[in-house]
């Protein structure tokens, strides 16, 4: 299973882009419109869009996410020929705890009941 994580432009950046945003939907008001027609109303609509989605950016706490970025972990090993699998964060965190026993940052308790605890996880 992926995490997902919504990713908005920053609040400068979206008020620089609600700003540009006004200034494109004047082009298309006074330039596009008049002398290019269907095409001008499309630049405008696509400038209206772009400006609002900037403007809520800037001015709003919520905000409008521009993409999204899925992380999956999908690193598994099979262990004795069977069809277990080891998941890879689980190998990482006795790692982790290993290291922090050899390092003398935990105790040799802490290590023990941290170990007990991932493995009755699994």
């Amino acid at each position: 299973m992926g995490k997902k994580i919504n990713v908005k432009p920053s609040k400068e950046q979206s008020t620089v882009g609600f700003f540009v945003g006004i200034v494109f939907c004047l082009i298309g008001l006074f330039v596009a419109i008049p002398n290019f027609g269907p095409f001008g109303i499309f630049w405008t609509v696509i400038a209206v869009v772009i400006t609002v989605m900037h403007g809520k950016n800037a001015f709003t706490e919520k905000g409008i996410a521009t993409h999204e970025i899925i992380i999956e972990d999908t690193t598994t090993t099979t262990i004795n020929n069977e069809n277990r699998e080891f998941e890879s964060d689980t190998k990482k965190r006795l790692e982790e705890i290993k290291y922090l026993y050899d390092s003398g940052f935990i105790t040799k308790e802490e290590y023990d009941d941290k170990r007990k605890k991932i493995i009755n996880n699994i």
